[in-house]
């Protein structure tokens, strides 16, 4: 065995995969003029189809490969690239979505307009894109441009294609310029124009996908801004809820002297039940919320991150992708995040006002308990006495009893003459009978006590 087919078995199970990683996802090979159609699929969840979105992915994909009779990847890849003749197609998958990217090279330089009606995507089958409605999240056309005209007359060309809306722009990469009004059109697609000024090789491919993931990451990161927008009204309504309560938790204060333990424990812990309500309708929300906030956080660095990649430089006039950026989106992001916090925040509040409740529930509680404790040593004590005045009875009904029996007991002694005076006798029988019947009732107590005690030890 050769010694690096014996240092091969020496890897970790994972090595070589994890190597490739960083080479899964390449640029595309782009060369000017080429024309790229760009598809980000957002499918739906799987609770709605019974489908996990990376089934309904690669189910995608397949049909796309079956109807140009190309041999699809296996269901686990993330990656796909593969030339079909009219167009060049790159495919990833992402956690949450997968994109289509269309490259279609052009071997005579056409002007914007003209391109923009021959986008790769009118090659693809019209069944396919049927089967994409209500997934399709983003949907761009990148228009690669190298035709050697003047400032002016590409200046009048881009601003035909953008019909006037505002522009941002910039040079980029110290070679090229971009163009764009991040504006849906008529035709359903973005717009973006990359122009190839002086770029290096594999330039073209790097700038492309930068630009297509800023609008990819930037659409990922306002999905946040509807669920943001339908959650402030709830949070108002949860937060009045919570003021209305302490305002009573206050109240209740005063009242438990006026209306009694009683009272104030049934109101106590009608609140008790209003603020736990709460409680289950803040933890719900935050259970849809917080994945979809804490996304768009994600997604919006990844943009920041992307734009700081193009390393712009201004365009005299243009406000650049940073700046157009930081005015439009970054609002959103930021009324995404105050709401996560204000989530949070009154999560925590509330959950304050619940310990705080539950503990004065307990103490009020307690203070029953204490007065149910006193009226139970009030009993004892009663039947203590009653006890002892009942021993006094038994003690006294015992001895005449007793003396009833050594009467006639005496009176047969004297008629055999062992005594002289029956009167005598028992008159001085009944203080020792008294006597002997006390200590005998008082034995007998304390040995029932000391078995009780040793039950009770045990």
């Amino acid at each position: 065995m050769s010694p690096s087919m014996h240092f091969f078995e020496l890897n970790h199970c994972d090595r070589v995969a994890l190597s490739a990683e960083i080479h899964s996802r390449p640029f595309l090979s782009l060369t000017a003029p080429e024309l790229i159609s760009h598809l980000a699929v957002y499918p739906r969840d799987k609770s709605e189809t019974g489908i996990a979105i990376q089934q309904q992915q690669h189910a995608l994909l397949l049909a796309l490969c079956s109807h140009f009779a190309v041999t699809a990847p296996a269901p686990e890849a993330k990656y796909f690239y593969f030339d079909f003749g009219p167009f060049r197609l790159k495919w990833e998958s992402h956690t949450e979505f997968a994109t289509y990217t269309f490259a279609q090279h052009q071997e005579l330089p056409l002007s914007l307009e003209q391109a923009l009606v021959q986008m790769p995507i009118t090659r693809l089958p019209e069944g396919w894109l049927h089967r994409l409605q209500g997934s399709v999240l983003v949907a761009a056309h990148l228009i690669l441009d190298n035709r050697p005209i003047s400032a002016s007359a590409f200046s009048q060309e881009i601003q035909s294609l953008f019909r006037g809306h505002t522009l941002a722009a910039s040079c980029v990469m110290q070679g090229g310029e971009f163009w764009s009004d991040f504006v849906v059109h008529a035709d359903g697609f973005s717009r973006f124009v990359i122009r190839d000024v002086d770029m290096r090789a594999q330039q073209a491919g790097r700038l492309a996908q930068r630009i297509l993931e800023i609008e990819t990451y930037r659409m990922m990161a306002l999905l946040g801004l509807p669920l943001a927008q339908a959650t402030t009204p709830q949070l108002n309504l949860i937060e009045s809820q919570l003021v209305e309560l302490t305002t009573a938790m206050v109240a209740a204060d005063h009242a438990m002297s006026e209306q009694g333990i009683d009272k104030e424990t049934d109101a106590e812990r009608h609140l008790l039940e209003k603020i736990t309500h709460l409680a289950a309708r803040i933890e719900k929300l935050s259970l849809e919320n917080n994945y979809r906030f804490s996304a768009s956080k994600a997604y919006f660095k990844l943009v920041l991150a992307r734009i700081e990649e193009l390393r712009e430089q201004r365009i005299e006039g243009l406000p650049m992708v940073a700046e157009f950026m930081d005015r439009r989106l970054t609002p959103a992001m930021n009324t995404c995040d105050a709401v996560a916090n204000r989530q949070e925040a009154l999560a925590r509040r509330i959950a304050n006002s619940n310990d705080l409740l539950r503990t004065r529930v307990g103490i009020v509680q307690e203070m029953q308990n204490r007065k149910i404790l006193q009226s139970l040593n009030a009993r004892a004590a009663q039947q203590l006495h009653l006890q002892q005045a009942v021993e006094g009875l038994s003690v006294a009904a015992i001895s005449y009893y007793v003396i009833g029996l050594f009467g006639y007991a005496s009176k047969a002694a004297k008629e055999f003459g062992w005594i002289a005076q029956v009167d005598i006798a028992v008159g001085i029988a009944v203080p020792l009978v008294l006597g002997a019947v006390w200590l005998g009732l008082r034995r007998m107590h304390h040995v029932l006590q000391a078995k009780q005690q040793d039950k009770a030890h045990f």
